[in-house]
């Protein structure tokens, strides 16, 4: 009498699921082992100061219409953002605020300017509107 016993027959056809006999496996479940976009685990792009400064600086401008030099500021702000931005390969966004902001700036100027010759012409005095005089 021996100890081997016989080999075990082979697995129906399509019921081994990816043993080499029958059907292929299943899939896997949805999201299973996806790839990651490239880049993955880096740093996302940032939103750059100075395109934010424009921006802010831009809008005090406007508001603060006798003082040009938030306005001025903006502008300067605003070109080097962009600059920026655009030098930065892609590690940091807001050139759109940093265009607002530009933009802002120079109405801002104009406002500013326009404001100031009205007062020179004398059409606006300014001790009229004063509250201390």
């Amino acid at each position: 009498m021996s100890n081997e016993y016989p080999p075990p027959p082979p697995p129906p056809p399509g019921d081994d699921h990816g043993g080499g006999w029958g059907t292929p496996p299943p899939p896997p479940p949805p999201g299973y082992g996806q790839q990651y976009p490239q880049g993955y685990g880096q740093q996302p792009p940032k939103n750059s100061g100075m395109a934010i400064t424009s921006l802010v600086l831009g809008i005090l401008g406007v508001v603060c219409c006798g003082c040009g030099l938030f306005s001025i500021a903006a502008v300067v702000f605003g070109y080097l953002g962009k600059k920026e931005i655009a030098e930065s390969g892609g590690t940091k966004t807001g050139a759109g605020m940093a265009q607002a902001g530009f933009i802002l700036g120079i109405v801002g100027i104009g406002i500013s300017v326009l404001y100031w010759i009205l007062i020179a012409l004398g059409t606006f005095d300014l001790n009229t509107y004063s509250d201390f005089g």
